[in-house]
């Protein structure tokens, strides 16, 4: 599925068609459109409960709408970043074999896949001895490493403090611009996600409204939602810096395996 735009293919990736979601008795989403088009960053924002996760799960089809289709182009290779994974920090394994859990992966597209997400210095570095932000960032290099057309984060950031969050959505740009790959981000980092989204989508049980940042932000549904606090953080995304916060350093800086 696509259409010309000003002489350019636009390819939908994701085409999502009133789509409802039940559990039970209790329905959590009701007639959802969503589309996704190629390279784009899209949005999703709501409070707890409305939604969003089982959006996604629907989207990659771990859950079974009750109405509605879900449409995905023809081969479509997609990335996923959990929210959380549970790990046993006294488990010894390498970044590296960890990342070649999944299958027949080779150093060198492990060493690929974690320069995109900007952080190669961890390959030989210890599962267990990452910091929060370095390893999400393992976690998304591992979702790269089969060069997806579609990155799918479901609150990647959680448990981040600011700057590391702030850091971690300013890498997913840096990959979309490296990759061309479009990317679905489901966020409760108001200060930080609507600043780094082509599109936003408010959601709370059905689409409350979607757009451009700036154009839901001024909508009564998303003030209803979330107040008007947030409207001057909405540029801290791209603010300029007159120094580095570096949120990304090697587990051992003086470790021989680390410099490999």
């Amino acid at each position: 599925m696509s259409v010309l735009c000003r002489n350019r293919i636009i390819m939908k990736l994701v085409s999502v068609e009133n789509l409802s979601v039940s559990y039970g008795a209790n329905t959590v989403l009701r007639a959802v459109d969503l589309e996704i088009e190629a390279g784009e960053i899209v949005t999703v924002v709501g409070p707890n409960g409305s939604g969003k996760t089982s959006l996604l799960k629907a989207i990659i089809g771990a859950t079974q709408p009750a109405n509605g289709l879900v449409n995905l182009k023809p081969g479509l290779k997609i990335g996923y970043v959990p929210q959380r994974l549970n790990f046993d920090p006294t488990l010894p394994i390498t970044v590296e074999r960890f990342m070649r859990l999944t299958g027949s992966v080779e150093r060198k597209s492990c060493l690929l896949a974690l320069e995109t997400a900007g952080v190669p210095q961890l390959l030989k570095c210890q599962m267990s001895e990452l910091s929060g932000g370095q390893f999400q960032r393992v976690l998304l290099a591992g979702a790269l490493i089969n060069g997806p057309e579609i990155l799918l984060l479901d609150e990647a950031t959680q448990g981040l403090d600011q700057p590391g969050s702030a850091a971690f959505y300013r890498q997913i740009e840096a990959v979309r611009r490296d990759t061309g790959c479009a990317v679905l981000m489901i966020s409760h980092d108001l200060h930080v996600v609507m600043s780094a989204a082509d599109r936003v989508i408010c959601l709370n049980g059905h689409v409350c409204c979607a757009g451009t940042p700036a154009a839901v932000a001024s909508t009564p549904e998303y003030k209803e939602l979330f107040g008007t606090g947030t409207g001057g953080a909405l540029a801290l995304y791209r603010h300029d810096h007159d120094h580095v916060h570096d949120h990304t350093d090697n587990c051992n800086l003086n470790s021989p395996e680390a410099a490999e």
